[in-house]
């Protein structure tokens, strides 16, 4: 019996080191995809900003223009015009 009991120990020490392995891979993947989302999320915060610089420039050159807006909403609304959801 002796032979069997080294047998299970071989068999639980490769066990072990097989989910060992396994976790490892799986901490490695798990690592490059939270890089890649962080830097997707960088890239996506870096075109925002991009995006809210070119809006102000806009508004910039439409203050600049002296005529107004046609798409301006009027200040004052008619008593009857209220409209709820």
């Amino acid at each position: 019996m002796d032979g069997h009991d080294s047998d299970g120990k071989q068999n639980s020490a490769d066990m072990t080191a097989f989910v060992q392995n396994l976790l490892q891979q799986m901490q490695t993947r798990f690592q490059a995809m939270s890089e890649t989302i962080v830097t997707k999320i960088d890239e996506m915060g870096n075109r925002i900003d991009e995006l809210e610089q070119s809006i102000n420039e806009l508004k910039v050159e439409m203050g600049a223009d002296a005529s107004p807006s046609p798409l301006t909403p009027s200040k004052s609304k008619p008593a009857g015009d209220s409209e709820e959801i």
